[in-house]
């Protein structure tokens, strides 16, 4: 055996119950995702007073780079330290680096503060997808992901417009985009710690310094490459190869040093296991379509359509709106169905299908072609996001539950940087082939500068931004397509915690069959060594045979061992079927 101590029965929690859980847990997403979608109207403003252009992808990827590194860590100190109290050291975190990046005075003040906010919503998103597996079976956890899906619905609503109202309010400015997060984390950490009780299991756990570091230097090595490759310095230079050798190399020391580390970030088995391959492979790639749309759309509208941020973010209406619709109705069909896969597979095709549209806008675009073309991609999104992290939870062993849901979402994260970093040396490189020569090159400031330039010279600057940006969408769509494909191959295992109609009123759990098959079994062995004394069990199981002429001590053994003992082994069984693994295990090393 492993030095891991044995978890205590888990506690079935009422839907009652349940439901006060997520509204801390839904209330702490929404205050870490409005971060980014506050953020990602302002963006234009901001660059525009604080640096340049060349400068936007940094402000963005600084969020989602430590964000990406750190989400793993998260789950393993929550094996450590406990889910809630990591989860309320998250929202400090989070609340911190808020304040820091509302103080800033210049970008590398900016850059850092968000960079630290992306720890904090590391731990927060990775967190509470953790404490869900906790205390929802997978087969409910569908009804309850479409909760956090409408969440993240909720956020990409609230934040654009908020953004947009904070900015265009010269009473406020883009600066309460970052202090706007703080009273409702504050909120957030009162109702996680009143009604947040889950039991914290001690567990032999130790952090993976190793692997920690491996991976992060790998992740940091290729944003940087991505990031400032062409426009810091050349592609073909000795910068560009020697991050991505120090990429390459970090990421390949990173699997020795998982195999040897006695409680690794990323444990090798899960990379044995199917799934979680194939839906970290998928989630990568909505990550890569999903933040690059969040953070570039708002370019389009507010540079190329010359929407106030305030409009920009009533544009992004259509796809927040199919997002949470999408997102709440198909978690509510999986919970009654069982079945999950079909919503996946389309939802990363619409996702490219949604690109695709959007590579095609242009300067003179109305905002029903705009809107419909957003719709389209919001739907791919809900259908998409959660269930890929319900199919990787239902693929794991307990053991590995927060390290799987750890992991998905780490991919997921790395796409989003991945994403953003590489759509914009895309944008970048696009605007400097298609500026004008250098010495009539405007300078790009705020939305509102470029659409003060004069007529030739903003008519040139737009469209360089539309060409650009098409690009940018254009990439997106085989990236998308990669992960339809990974999904295909997706295996759709039955959901663990379902079962047969149960009779109105009886709703069994795994541990509940479990439960019964043992009282079955004491039931039985008690019958089987009864004494010649008079027993009332005695009497009763006897009573379950029809009277043959036997004794009654003779008619309740035969029910002991022909009903009671292969009842309870069936139960059992049954159990070790749905966790997808032996009934009895013992000496299974960690």
């Amino acid at each position: 055996m492993s030095g891991q101590a044995a978890a205590p029965t888990p506690k079935q929690y009422t839907h009652r119950e349940i439901l006060e859980v997520m509204a801390g847990l839904m209330l702490a997403l929404l205050t870490s995702m409005l971060s980014t979608s506050v953020v990602g109207t302002a963006l234009p403003t901001i660059v525009g007073e604080l640096g340049g252009q060349d400068q936007y992808s940094w402000v963005a990827s600084a969020t989602i780079l430590t964000m990406t590194v750190s989400t793993p860590l998260w789950g393993k100190l929550s094996d450590l330290f406990g889910r809630k109290r990591l989860f309320l050291v998250a929202l400090g975190v989070f609340v911190t680096a808020s304040l820091a990046a509302g103080l800033s005075q210049n970008m590398g003040q900016l850059i850092a503060g968000r960079a630290l906010q992306g720890v904090g919503a590391g731990g927060l998103s990775a967190l509470a997808q953790v404490i869900l597996g906790d205390i929802v079976s997978p087969r409910e956890r569908g009804r309850y992901s479409g909760y956090i899906g409408a969440v993240f619905g909720v956020s990409t609503v609230a934040g654009p417009l908020l953004g947009g109202f904070l900015v265009d309010a010269e009473w406020l400015g883009w600066r309460w985009c970052f202090y706007v997060g703080v009273p409702l984390a504050v909120i957030a950490a009162f109702v996680i710690q009143k009604v947040l009780k889950v039991p914290h299991v001690k567990r032999d756990t130790r952090v993976d310094v190793w692997g920690a570091t491996a991976i992060t230097a790998g992740a940091t090595a290729l944003m940087l490459l991505l990031t400032l490759g062409g426009t810091e310095f050349a592609w073909h230079s000795p910068w560009t190869y020697a991050l991505a050798a120090i990429s390459l190399l970090s990421l390949a020391l990173a699997v020795p040093a998982e195999r040897a580390a006695s409680d690794p970030i990323l444990p090798p088995r899960l990379f044995r296991n199917r799934t979680f391959v194939l839906t970290s492979v998928a989630s990568l790639f909505v990550g890569v379509a999903m933040f690059g749309a969040m953070i570039y759309m708002p370019q389009y509208l507010q540079v190329v359509q010359g929407m106030s941020p305030t409009d920009s973010g009533l544009m992004t209406l259509p796809m927040v709106v199919t997002l949470f619709l999408s997102s709440v109705v198909s978690g509510k069909i999986v919970t009654r169905t069982g079945r999950w896969k079909i919503f996946p597979v389309i939802g990363l095709l619409l996702v490219a299908v949604g690109l695709l549209l959007l590579s095609r806008l242009h300067v003179d675009s109305g905002p029903v072609l705009i809107g419909f073309d957003l719709a389209v991609l919001g739907t791919g999104l809900g259908l998409s996001m959660q269930m890929l992290i319900l199919a990787a939870q239902n693929g794991a062993e307990i053991r590995d539950l927060a390290s799987t849901t750890s992991g998905v979402s780490f991919f997921r994260s790395l796409g989003g940087a991945v994403g953003v970093a590489g759509f914009g040396a895309i944008l970048t490189n696009r605007l400097n082939a298609e500026m004008p020569a250098s010495g009539d090159r405007p300078a790009l400031g705020s939305p509102d500068a470029i659409q003060a330039l004069p007529e030739p010279v903003k008519h040139a600057v737009l469209e360089a931004f539309t060409r650009g940006l098409e690009t940018v969408f254009l990439v997106g769509v085989p990236i998308t397509l990669l992960g339809f494909v990974a999904v295909i191959f997706l295996k759709e295992l039955p959901l663990r915690g379902g079962a047969a109609p149960q009779p109105a009123g009886l709703s069994l759990s795994e541990d509940d069959l479990v439960l019964a098959g043992l009282l079955l079994e004491l039931v039985a062995q008690r019958v089987e060594h009864a004494g010649d004394r008079p027993s009332a069990l005695l009497t009763a199981v006897a009573r379950m045979a029809p009277p043959d002429g036997r004794t009654e001590r003779e008619r309740a053994r035969a029910v002991a061992r022909d009903v009671l003992r292969p009842t309870s082994r069936a139960l059992i069984a049954r159990r070790a079927a749905a966790r997808d693994r032996p009934p009895l295990v013992t000496g299974r090393r960690s």
